[in-house]
């Protein structure tokens, strides 16, 4: 398959998309959330989760907790066929606009510290690092940085 002749939508997540979402993220994490967790998600008030697909397939796909004025960045995950094709990047776009959507203050998330393709792509969107939670991964023990975007709400008034 040519992955560049194939269109890819990103678009709100649907019911029928618990499976494939779940398959990207068994191939994605060492401690993958559950089937389950996905669907608890669906009914989740504070919840919104995005899906990018190639034609009726889930290729990747995006989490975001609104919580008050804040966004916290639950997961994001691309198929490993579909990494370094642009994917992870355009979810996040999804997720700020969201963030301006909501005119949420800011968005953060935890990431593996030794993870630096995902550190670098969020670096790349303006998140910074603001801390670190020792042993977070119950894997390894490997430290998650905390990480930070803040919007600049000031002249939005």
């Amino acid at each position: 398959m040519d992955k560049a002749e194939h269109a890819i939508e990103i678009r709100q997540m649907k019911p029928e998309d618990i499976d494939g979402i779940a398959l990207v993220e068994a191939h994605s994490f060492t401690i993958p959330w559950s089937r389950q967790m996905f669907v608890d998600e669906l009914s989740n008030p504070l919840a919104l989760y995005y899906v990018a697909t190639c034609g009726d397939k889930v290729i990747a796909y995006a989490g975001l907790w609104i919580i008050a004025d804040e966004g916290h960045i639950t997961n994001i995950a691309v198929e490993p066929f579909w990494r370094r094709q642009n994917i992870a990047a355009r979810m996040m776009q999804k997720i700020l606009e969201t963030a301006e959507e909501y005119e949420l203050s800011g968005l953060t998330l935890e990431v593996r510290a030794g993870n630096q393709p995902a550190i670098s792509l969020y670096q790349k969107f303006g998140f910074e690092t603001e801390g670190r939670r020792k042993g977070y991964y119950s894997d390894d023990q490997e430290d998650a940085l905390i990480m930070w975007f803040r919007r600049n709400t000031s002249s939005e008034k």
